[in-house]
């Protein structure tokens, strides 16, 4: 389907060769064990972990902490009972009295919510038919979280109470796989999700949010709980025409990205008036060349200054995000990083970006005028 705009309303798209905005050096390479890391992430809920990350590969879940100098230290690790358990994704959520937990779910379709300070299962959850792509959690209210599953299906948890509120399936719902699922950054009842055929839609759970309040003073057996079903998105979009498999709200903007070597950031035109195939426009294109196989998911600093994209070639490249044109930061790359890319994190300022790969390698990058602030 060939994509019209309006005159003077063409997407600007961002230019390869390097601003050199930021200089980011290696500081330090882990080989974590030979199996594909799948995911990596920041711990962004709580101030005094800003520094601690997490990764998942196989049936382990780990837990480190980057130090000055380009250290990482191994705070923790938990090894699933499942030996045949892959985790695909991972996310950090806390309950109600702002105890850490670490969410991770993959081949299983079981999400495992662990205690950071103990090591010990907090709650399993079993729901979805078929494995999990990706869990998210909303910053907002850090108990709720939301999987996106091989199942066609979304379904929002909370984690201090075990209950899964609501599922995101059915008439309007996702006719495929569904990669990648994102909570809005300051509208707590907006989600948006993606996958394989190849749409985002946007999911209101406003008119579910008694149910929500409900979640956290339930005491009954979690299956005892109301669930309800959600048929229907607010909002409906192709705007890629392959596997969509990573979206993240921009405000109210939303980044996606599918196998065609690019990032694009977009407007939904959501009607209030019921749901239906929406109207987009298509702002801006930020390459990332290379990046044709699905399960390559892109990461954001704190503020969604800069977005971290690897690629099948391990490669990586930092672009900032809330430029126009948009402009490339940095190009990273080195010779003895081969391996596809599945996932980077950006730490909280974006000074450090961590990679995760598919030879069970992390690269830690540090921005030089960081190092030699906090060296100085």
């Amino acid at each position: 389907m060939a994509k019209v705009y309006g005159l003077g309303n063409e997407p600007v798209v961002g230019s390869l060769v390097p601003s050199k905005k930021k200089d980011y050096r290696i500081t330090n390479r882990l080989q974590e064990g030979k199996r594909p890391l799948y995911a990596i992430v920041f711990n962004f809920l709580d101030s005094r972990y800003f520094n601690v990350f997490a990764t998942v590969g196989l049936n382990r879940v780990t837990v480190y902490q980057c130090l000055e100098g380009g250290v990482i230290a191994v705070l923790q690790s938990y090894v699933d009972d499942d030996k045949e358990e892959s985790f695909y994704t991972v996310s950090w959520a806390c309950s109600v009295d702002g105890t850490p937990f670490v969410v991770a779910g993959g081949l299983t379709g079981i999400i495992r919510v662990i205690d950071a300070g103990n090591e010990k299962i907090h709650k399993s959850f079993v729901g979805h038919g078929d494995s999990i792509n990706e869990i998210r959690t909303q910053a907002l209210k850090p108990s709720l979280i939301v999987s996106a599953s091989k199942d066609e299906s979304v379904r929002i948890w909370n984690v201090h109470t075990g209950v899964c509120i609501l599922i995101l399936a059915g008439a309007g719902g996702h006719r495929n796989e569904v990669l990648s699922v994102d909570f809005h950054p300051s509208d707590v009842y907006r989600l948006a999700s993606c996958g394989m055929d190849s749409t985002v839609k946007i999911w209101s759970m406003k008119e579910f949010w008694p149910y929500v309040e409900k979640s956290f003073t339930w005491t009954d057996l979690p299956s005892k709980f109301p669930t309800k079903y959600v048929q229907f998105p607010i909002f409906n979009v192709s705007v890629h025409t392959n596997y969509v498999d990573c979206t993240r709200w921009l405000g109210d903007f939303i980044l996606s990205k599918s196998v065609d070597n690019e990032i694009v950031l977009w407007e939904p035109k959501v009607k209030e008036q019921g749901p239906g195939e929406g109207a987009v426009d298509i702002l801006q294109k930020y390459p990332c060349p290379e990046c044709d196989i699905w399960f390559i998911k892109f990461s954001c600093d704190f503020h969604y200054n800069s977005a971290a994209i690897g690629n099948r070639e391990g490669k990586i490249f930092v672009w900032e995000l809330q430029s126009s044109p948009p402009v490339l930061i940095a190009k990273l790359s080195h010779p003895q990083s081969k391996s596809a890319i599945r996932q980077t994190a950006m730490s909280f300022d974006g000074s450090t970006i961590l990679s995760c790969c598919e030879d069970g390698t992390i690269w830690r990058w540090d921005d030089v005028s960081a190092i030699a602030s906090s060296s100085g």
